[in-house]
């Protein structure tokens, strides 16, 4: 088997140094934003902000400075906030839950996503040599980065425009930027770098903007740590909590606080000979769409019992000798997918009647995958089949199982061979992980030296 340890998948391998110790520092996250060289990623309900690429005939993300995002920023200081819009925090203020404290009503969150440093070698600091502004902007080496979604703001479509439109951000340009559907960069086959910061701009911001209250008590959640920490405003020094008694997060350390990250396992059952693979065609999946099995891993399961369960789940397979092949994250909204690679015998009946999750599920040989893999539409979906896989998903959470997500990166066919006959099934593009383990398992990558025991 070949070596997989240092397999990077579309999304990972962020080129941010996230510099976490210093998210809880009011002066520096203050002073990243002042920064001449600092970009902003921006999103209108999870729809990036998007622009032509220079380089290319596809979408890049925009990257805006802060004087272009400044009207939507609201009032200094950005990071903490006193009690009044314009106001510090106070020194007798200072405590665990207002660390980098923004909590005015209209200040939507702000995610400090990390700073893209010049050199290989990290040159951040610690956090106490960001004790003053002036320091702090001296010390910043490197482009910091923030995302926003602007959906959290109190503002209409029409005025959000014409605050755009007045920072030169004019979307009735048609090389202007524009919101696109968040699976569009996937289709404009975006560059690793942009990839990456897409990723944790959107999840992060996704989670700020679906988390409003405070699972404890229901008091209204605000942002703290640049948007890495949601804190409840009971919590604040000047609340009023008469007659409440005390929220349950005042102490210890809650999970519904920090940003999460859903584990998805996804894999490929490999047959004993090692020539055929198991797919699935989920009942959601546009035409004759496979791809490898995947769902949620669950409370009390390691990552293999989930593999396990999940191939039994949906199609009746028993599977062994489970091996981890890579990761990657998946920002619709905030999963994490693990790639995993196990053994089964072919020659037991394979069942979609358990959950019913599938269409179908079926084994296909070495040479049917690669004769698909090899066809200019063995790994293309169209923008309305995309659509329509994204809009079911939107519609219904519970179908975020990956199910549909995973797949809706698409490959373009070569003009052409528009002609040519259709392939015999489809399969994920390389951008997903789907992708990449039917492709290094058809290319001999990764399998079995050895028939396993069971």
């Amino acid at each position: 088997m070949t070596d997989t340890k240092s397999k990077v998948n579309l999304f990972s391998g962020s080129p941010l140094n996230r510099v976490s110790w210093l998210r809880s520092s009011h002066i520096f996250l203050n002073a990243a934003v002042d920064s001449p060289a600092t970009r902003w990623v921006l999103f209108n309900a999870g729809r990036p902000l998007v622009a032509p690429n220079a380089t290319s005939s596809g979408l890049a993300l925009a990257y805006l400075s802060t004087h272009q995002v400044s009207p939507l920023l609201g009032t200094k200081p950005y990071f903490g906030q006193g009690t009044s819009p314009g106001s510090a925090l106070q020194s007798t203020h200072v405590s665990p839950h207002t660390e980098a404290i923004r909590h005015l009503r209209g200040a939507a969150p702000l995610v400090f996503l990390g700073i893209h440093e010049s050199n290989s070698a990290s040159s951040a600091l610690p956090s106490s040599d960001f004790t003053d502004r002036e320091q702090a902007i001296a010390n910043i080496a490197g482009q910091p980065f923030f995302a926003m979604d602007v959906a959290a703001l109190d503002m209409q479509e029409e005025e959000l425009a014409r605050v755009l439109g007045a920072t030169g951000v004019s979307q009735n340009d048609p090389g202007a930027p524009t919101w696109a559907d968040p699976r569009t960069l996937m289709m404009a086959s975006i560059d690793p770098f942009t990839a990456a910061i897409f990723a944790e701009a959107r999840s992060m911001c996704d989670w700020n903007l679906s988390n409003k209250f405070c699972p404890a008590c229901g008091s209204r959640n605000y942002s703290a740590w640049g948007g890495w920490k949601l804190v409840c405003s009971s919590l604040m020094p000047w609340a009023d909590n008469t007659g409440r008694k005390p929220c349950a997060t005042a102490r210890g350390l809650h999970n519904f606080k920090h940003p999460r990250t859903d584990p998805v396992v996804i894999m490929i059952a490999i047959d004993e000979t090692g020539d055929k693979i198991l797919l699935g065609k989920n009942k959601k999946f546009p035409g004759n769409f496979y791809s490898a099995l995947a769902g949620f891993m669950e409370p009390g399961e390691s990552l293999e019992d989930a593999v396990v369960r999940e191939m039994w789940e949906e199609a009746g397979v028993k599977v062994w000798n489970v091996r981890y092949h890579s990761g990657q994250p998946w920002p619709y909204p905030a999963n994490l997918m693990l790639g995993f690679y196990a053994r089964a015998d072919a020659s037991q009946p394979v069942r979609v009647d358990l959950d019913n999750e599938l269409a179908d599920a079926r084994w296909y040989t070495r040479d049917e995958v690669n004769a698909v893999l090899s066809h200019p539409k063995g790994s293309y979906l169209s923008s309305r089949d995309n659509r329509k896989l994204g809009a079911e998903t939107d519609k219904n959470p519970a179908s975020r199982e990956f199910k549909v997500p995973e797949e809706e990166a698409v490959a373009t066919p070569n003009q052409e061979d528009e002609l040519s006959p259709p392939p015999s099934f489809v399969v994920p593009p390389a951008a997903a992980i789907a992708g990449v383990l039917i492709r290094d398992w058809a290319s001999g990558r990764i399998g079995f030296s050895e028939k396993a025991a069971l």
